[in-house]
């Protein structure tokens, strides 16, 4: 009898063994068809996204995410800081190759900014310049775009047009978005198609990432993120869609640059 007992236990150890074994083994096999399915997911997306390179152009103007207005003709009266720059543009030391933080405040929403003056000395310059002589107070965020491969306002339009100002210029380009992506949150300088040497003051926030194929010139200069109000500036102006419900155009919401402090 005792005998007997101890064979079925034998026997009922045995099959627990081979459950668990089945077992792992079918985790095994799931874990492995999974990774081939990743494979293939991955392969897939990095198709779409080539394909989406491909097509962004149809929702720009002629000039990219810059000025609609043709490249300004500068005078070689207007003043000139550095090779190519027309006007006061400052130093590019002045951003003393350090991060800089602040607030962009559009309308009533408050967004935190971080500038890196180390990637984009000569564009982060321009802009501690302009915010502390308090240029962008009371200018427009004239444009926004809004489409599957880009999401984006434009601000820092003088005369609400988004025509460019001939006498300040400056390039070259600086740290350019890699492979012409654009995370959420950057802030990029707006420039004139294929001009390099074309940033002025204007500047765009993305708000959802962005693909914005170089054009001959090469891409915009990343000066930095906003780290908080993001989710503000969507559901306060964003959300408010564009006139005549296009994709690139006026926001709805009239907004402006109501303060911009940095530090």
């Amino acid at each position: 009898m005792a005998s007997s007992k101890k064979h079925s236990r034998e026997q009922r150890e045995a099959r627990e063994r081979l459950r668990q074994y089945t077992a792992r083994a079918s985790v095994h096999e799931a874990t492995i068809a999974r990774r081939k399915r990743d494979n293939v997911l991955a392969v897939g997306v990095g198709l779409v996204i080539i394909a989406l390179v491909a097509t962004a152009q149809v929702f720009y103007f002629s000039s990219g995410p810059g000025m609609p207005e043709p490249a300004p003709s500068f005078t070689p009266e207007a003043e000139a800081t550095e090779p190519g720059n027309v006007g006061d543009v400052p130093d590019l030391a002045l951003a003393e190759a350090r991060t800089w933080t602040g607030e962009l405040t559009l309308n009533d929403v408050v967004l935190g900014v971080e500038l890196d003056g180390a990637a984009a000395p000569q564009a982060v310059s321009s802009i501690i310049d302009s915010a502390a002589s308090g240029y962008y107070e009371g200018t427009t965020c004239h444009r926004m775009v809004d489409t599957e491969t880009a999401g984006l306002i434009q601000c820092g339009s003088l005369d609400g047009t988004g025509a460019s100002d001939p006498n300040y210029a400056y390039g070259p380009i600086e740290n350019a978005g890699v492979g012409g992506f654009y995370p959420a949150g950057t802030i990029a300088i707006a420039r004139t198609g294929d001009d390099a040497f074309s940033n002025g003051r204007q500047f765009f926030i993305v708000y959802n990432d962005a693909i914005i194929p170089d054009d001959t010139a090469g891409g915009y200069s990343i000066v930095g993120q906003v780290t908080s109000g993001l989710d503000a500036l969507q559901s306060e102006i964003v959300a408010g869609g564009i006139v005549d419900d296009a994709q690139d155009g006026a926001p709805m919401i009239a907004t402006s640059i109501t303060g911009f402090t940095i530090q």
